[in-house]
């Protein structure tokens, strides 16, 4: 049997409370896995995942990151993080997350998991913290072009200084989204691009802390963390020999159709990291833990953390 806790601790913020699970196996943990999850969702819609892992014996934990979740205060702005830095401060409250699980459950092989926006936080994660864990998983991540990120930095910072950090950008949104359902014939919301499964759409599209418009402040954390995963010098900051895994969708318009996460992996590449893989899965969109092939997805990253835990126990 399962136990799924739920518990708050205290942001990097200085002010807010981050919402946090813990789904904890039955008997002796073999490893821990945390997950980042993505933009515009929340940890719990990673349970099926989380309960797939606990099952093989892993404490499975994740937060809701500020503006996102549970972690948003009443009468808060979905998609708003928090005034000072919050590009730091979100990664600093992961990391805060996975020193309070090793506390818990010390001597454990740790292994991070970031979906998405999540993904460009564990990648500015393993610049600053990577050397403390035995694997990263970057699922649904991909490369923009330092120019078009800092161009939407500029235009976050106008609309900022005009119209306030809470402004709900419908303009940024639709330059940075705009276009991610371009290649789905007879798209039948404007979702579609998450997954080919309709079910998963569907629930998503129905779920009130689901799909919200980021305000400004939201879009300049999330083109900070990208710009700063594009520095060269941030790059060589990563420890060498860390197993990374990229997993995506080919038909995800985030990785630009496999394309994104390739230079993405070409990056890791010249930056002299030499265990990292990548698995594209044909015909799956962005949401790969929620299309019809979970099951297959789910079982292929399970042997490839169970190396970790091997590795680990040698």
């Amino acid at each position: 049997m399962i136990r799924k806790e739920e518990f708050t601790f205290d942001s990097r913020d200085g002010q807010s409370k981050i919402h946090a699970i813990r789904w904890v196996p039955e008997g002796k943990a073999i490893g821990i896995l945390q997950i980042a999850h993505g933009m515009a969702e929340y940890i719990d819609r990673y349970d099926e995942v989380a309960c797939f892992f606990a099952e093989k014996g892993f404490v499975v934990t994740g937060e809701d990151h500020l503006g996102h979740g549970k972690s948003v205060p009443e009468g808060g702005t979905y998609g708003y993080f928090c005034k000072q830095d919050p590009a730091t401060v979100a990664v600093r409250d992961i990391h805060r997350l996975k020193k309070i699980t090793q506390e818990k459950y010390p001597g454990l092989p740790y292994i991070i998991l970031g979906h998405s926006m999540g993904s460009f936080m564990l990648r500015n994660y393993l610049f600053r913290y990577g050397s403390g864990i035995q694997g990263a998983v970057l699922c649904g991540t991909g490369y923009v072009p330092q120019p078009l990120i800092l161009s939407g930095l500029m235009i976050a910072k106008v609309q900022g200084i005009l119209l306030g950090d809470k402004h709900v950008s419908k303009l940024l949104d639709k330059i940075a989204f705009g276009a991610y359902g371009k290649r789905i014939k007879n798209p039948k919301t404007g979702y579609d691009w998450l997954a080919a499964n309709e079910e998963t759409v569907d629930k998503y599209m129905k779920d009130p802390m689901c799909g919200f418009t980021f305000p400004v402040n939201g879009f300049k954390t999330l083109f900070t963390l990208i710009a700063r995963t594009n520095q060269t010098e941030n790059l060589q900051k990563m420890p060498k020999e860390l197993p990374v895994l990229f997993l995506s969708g080919e038909e995800d318009p985030v990785g630009d159709y496999g394309k994104g996460v390739k230079k993405a992996y070409s990056d890791f590449e010249k930056a002299d990291m030499k265990r990292i893989g990548m698995k594209l899965y044909a015909g799956s969109r962005h949401e790969i833990f929620n299309e019809k092939n979970r099951e297959e997805v789910c079982k292929e990253l399970y042997s490839w953390i169970l190396k970790r835990v091997e590795e680990y126990q040698n």
